[in-house]
């Protein structure tokens, strides 16, 4: 696992994301103290569309009784 510095990873991400693409792990150092680190996503290329399925009700178009409408007006 490479450990390189905030000032490192802020000139040369898009080398580092090359590198955590190709499975590596790498880790970003603020002085000697690690603070964050850069892996791969696991699965990745099996994630489905996060669709639910869900249907809305037909009431869902109906008007809103006055007294809701007249706080969702600010009124109430």
């Amino acid at each position: 696992m490479e450990t390189v510095k905030v000032q490192y990873a802020k000139t040369h991400l898009s080398a580092l994301l090359a590198a955590v693409e190709r499975g590596e792990e790498i880790v970003i150092a603020r002085g000697d103290r690690p603070v964050a680190r850069l892996s791969p996503i696991d699965g990745q290329d099996d994630r489905e569309l996060g669709f639910v399925a869900y249907s809305v009700p037909d009431e869902f178009f109906d008007p809103l009784p006055e007294e809701e409408l007249a706080v969702w007006e600010g009124a109430g």
